[in-house]
């Protein structure tokens, strides 16, 4: 089953999801960022590229992936 925001096969390719890859590639901090912005990209397009569901769960999920520095 095709799961658009948890595991969106365009972004499954080389053996390594590409979220795993930046992750891998980036500082905590750069990862907390460049999962913030994704979140806020989702959230200041929503329901103007489609299903707006599906831009707020993009959002959440993006905001899922932080880890917050204790």
């Amino acid at each position: 089953m095709h799961d658009e925001v948890n595991s969106p096969s365009h972004y499954n390719s080389g053996g390594i999801e590409t979220i795993d890859y930046i992750e891998a590639k980036l500082s905590p901090e750069e990862f907390r960022g460049f999962c913030l912005g994704n979140a806020l990209k989702y959230l200041s397009r929503t329901g103007k590229k489609g299903d707006a569901t599906i831009d707020l769960r993009k959002a959440q999920w993006y905001i899922a992936r932080i880890k917050v520095k204790d």
